[in-house]
């Protein structure tokens, strides 16, 4: 009997674990073993490293799935032994030594690149850095267009930031090469060009694309349209 997959859900920039609940919820409804690991937002190579050792410690095959940065986490991570299948979700896929940064100046700057806040926080025993945030008041605007205002208002107060240089980071792996791939873009995203995101898509060669006239946090607006994308790859992989 085919075993079914373990699904491995990577949260993007400006979020946490939480931005899965939607869709989480409606995977353990098909029955479905589900793990939402926790990044760092800090450095590309550090949170694939987490991610890839965070799936080889589960016991049987998984599908990996990313949203925005964790989409590019996914990518890197996703050479796992174990690791049968990809889901990007509205974020950057990149080649090896390509960076989200790269894929970015190929198409027009989204209407999100004014609103950016950035800050320094500190890193022991080194310079300060510097982190990267949606400006409070403009990402229900930005990034949760569609979701009710009060739930928006709190996505914008619990976002959680990425660090600057991330964007610069280069990819070390593109597991998208040798394993298949199914991706979703949000066409109403106003954080990330989505053209930029289907160029990604395309060149790797997605099985199926999903197009979702919805925002970058398209889990909260069309979560049965990305759960049920993640249950046929799961059931195409095991």
């Amino acid at each position: 009997m085919a075993i079914k997959p373990t699904v491995v859900l990577v949260h993007g920039a400006f979020s946490d674990g939480a931005s899965w609940s939607p869709v989480a919820m409606r995977l353990l409804g098909e029955g479905l073993e589900v793990r939402v690991p926790a990044i760092s937002n800090r450095s590309l190579a550090a949170d694939a490293a987490y991610v890839r050792s965070f799936v080889e410690r589960i016991d049987g095959p998984v599908l990996l799935v990313g949203h925005s940065y964790g989409a590019t986490v996914a990518g890197v991570a996703g050479d796992a032994a174990n690791v049968r299948g990809l889901v990007f979700i509205e974020g950057y896929v990149l080649e090896v030594g390509e960076s989200a940064q790269d894929v970015h100046r190929r198409f027009p700057d989204p209407e999100a690149m004014p609103y950016f806040d950035e800050a320094a926080y500190p890193v022991p025993g080194e310079a300060d850095a510097a982190e990267i945030s949606v400006r409070i008041e403009e990402f229900p605007f930005l990034t949760a267009l569609g979701i009710p205002a009060d739930e928006a208002a709190v996505l914008a107060v619990t976002q959680r930031p990425l660090d600057a240089e991330v964007l610069a980071e280069p990819a070390t792996v593109a597991a998208w090469l040798d394993r298949p791939s199914w991706g979703v873009v949000a066409t109403a995203d106003r954080l990330i060009n989505p053209e930029a995101v289907r160029f990604g898509l395309d060149r790797a060669g997605v099985r199926e694309l999903v197009e979702l006239p919805g925002p970058h946090l398209v889990l909260h607006t069309h979560p049965g349209d990305v759960a049920r994308l993640i249950v046929d790859a799961a059931d195409a992989v095991r």
